[in-house]
Formats: structure tokens, C-alpha cells, sequence
């Protein structure tokens, strides 16, 4: 939000007087009307045809979480962007995953951010990954007007819990109900497919590496069966994001790291169709 500098030169009294540590409620009492869920919608007839992105998938690894998303973005049965960015940092060692309407969804993310930087900001310290992944519930929660008129939008969230030192993933539901998956998780419209990869092939304590293949596997399963999901463009050299959260922060793998593990998945695809077949025990 910008603030509206009076004929003196200085910022409002509200910008100056010590209050919530919630940037939300802090926009909720000065200028409602900038939160997405609070602005009106034009009349229409029908469901509303816009941008949309699907799947994002995540696991666990010994030393923290990946999480990974897709590049396409459909408006019904046509491709709206081939190359969309879906994962986004939240803060040093939190990431968020959207799928939804793409729109409302980056919005939602960079409020996001601002909401993570300004309650440090104000406290002078982080919060608790669980902390921050109910600040995301209410947000989505406040957006539930717009899901019930067909612009939902449900991220995935994950980080590096420092408290228990490990990667933590949440997911939700369009009404801001929140869970736990353990192991790996997976949203959107590629989800269901996407996640019976991840069952088939998920192992406690891999690398980061094994992991970050595993959701590129994931991804492309996803792709094969759902066409909203794009998986790796070797032609165009568009590859799915993936990120990395550890104790060292957020990192996102280079396009020479995701484009070489791609190519050794499409190489194995190449030898066995539907992919690596999980062992027997």
C-alpha cells in the first residue's frame, strides 16, 4: 500500500503509531478496500475465464524440502502461458506453491511476503513455521468470497522448521483448512496423479538430489495424464522450478541443475514409458 504523504510532508498518523504486528490487520483497519477479498466483482453470467495454474508437488529429504511446480497456466482447454513461475519464497526458509487462479494467487504471495517481512519487522524476530502457516490459512481464508464465485485459490506451503530441524509441507483447502502432509504432497488439478507418483517412489531420507528427481518424476507423471500440466519442454528448454529449503535457507536449483536432472528422467522414459517402478519388498 502506498501511503498518502499530507500537505506537511509526513506520512499519516497511522504509519507512525505502534499497533498489530499483522500487516493485515493493519491494511483491514486503514485501507480495507486494498485487500484482494474485499474488492467487488463485476457482474457476469457463467464462470469466469481466467488464467490458471496447476500442479505443485512436494517431498521431505534428510536434510530439509523441495518443492516444485509445473510452468503451464490453461484458460479452459487452451494454453494461457507455457513459462508461469509458481513457487515463490516466502521468507529465508519458507516457500509457497500456487495453483489456482493465477492471478489472485501471485497476489496472495507477494501479501504474503510483506505480511512474513513486516510482523519481523515489528516483533524483531521470525515466526515459528507453524506461525507462518496459519498467517497463510487466514489469507486464504479471506478469499473464500472469490473461490465460491470460481477464482479459488490453494497454494502449498513449505519450510525448514529451525525449532524442529527439519522440512515441514502444509496443505489447504479453499476455506483456509490446514494440514499436514507427511513425506510429500502434491495440489491441483494434476495432484491425484501426481501424488500416486510420489507414493510409488518416495523413500525417508534421501539427498536432496533424489528428492528433487522424485518431483520432477512426479511432475511428469502428473503431465502425461492431466493436461494442464505442462512437464519438462526439452524443445523450448522450459523446465519445471524447483527449490530447495534446508537449514542454510531457500535456495532455487540453477536451470543447468533442473534441466541435467530432467534430462536423465526423460532419458529414463525413454527405456521404461511410466516411469521407475518401485521395488518389491
Amino acid at each position: 500500500m502506498e501511503a498518502e504523504i499530507g500537505s506537511t510532508g509526513r506520512l499519516p498518523a497511522a504509519f507512525l503509531t505502534p499497533g498489530s504486528s499483522s500487516f493485515m490487520d493493519f491494511l483491514s483497519a486503514h485501507a480495507p478496500e486494498q485487500l484482494p477479498g474485499n474488492r467487488p466483482l463485476p457482474p457476469v453470467e457463467g464462470a469466469v475465464q481466467a488464467p490458471h495454474g496447476t500442479t505443485i508437488v512436494a517431498a521431505t529429504f534428510a536434510g530439509g524440502v523441495v518443492l516444485a511446480g509445473d510452468r503451464r497456466a490453461t484458460m479452459g482447454n487452451v494454453i494461457a502461458q507455457r513459462d508461469i513461475e509458481k513457487v515463490f519464497p516466502a521468507d529465508e526458509h519458507s516457500a509457497v506453491g500456487i495453483a489456482g487462479t493465477a492471478g489472485l494467487a501471485v497476489e496472495m504471495v507477494k501479501l504474503f511476503q510483506l505480511e512474513l517481512e513486516h510482523f519481523e519487522k515489528v516483533e524483531g524476530s521470525t515466526l515459528s513455521l507453524e506461525g507462518k502457516a496459519n498467517r497463510l490459512s487466514t489469507m486464504i481464508r479471506s478469499n473464500l468470497g472469490m473461490a465460491m464465485q470460481g477464482l479459488a485459490v490453494v497454494p502449498l506451503f513449505a519450510g525448514y522448521d529451525l525449532d524442529r530441524g527439519k522440512g515441514r509441507i502444509f496443505s489447504y483447502d479453499v476455506t483456509g483448512g490446514r494440514s499436514e502432509e507427511q513425506g510429500f504432497a502434491g495440489v491441483g488439478s494434476g495432484s491425484v496423479f501426481a501424488r500416486g507418483s510420489l507414493k510409488k517412489l518416495y523413500r525417508d531420507e534421501m539427498t536432496e538430489e533424489q528428492a528433487a528427481t522424485v518431483v520432477l518424476q512426479a511432475l511428469y507423471d502428473a503431465a502425461d495424464d492431466d493436461s494442464a500440466t505442462g512437464g519438462p519442454d526439452m524443445t523450448r528448454r522450459i523446465y519445471p522450478i524447483v527449490v530447495a529449503i534446508t537449514e542454510d535457507g531457500y535456495r532455487r536449483l540453477s536451470e543447468e541443475e533442473v534441466s541435467g536432472l530432467a534430462q536423465t528422467v526423460y532419458d529414463g522414459r525413454l527405456r521404461l514409458p511410466n516411469g521407475p517402478q518401485a521395488p518389491v519388498s
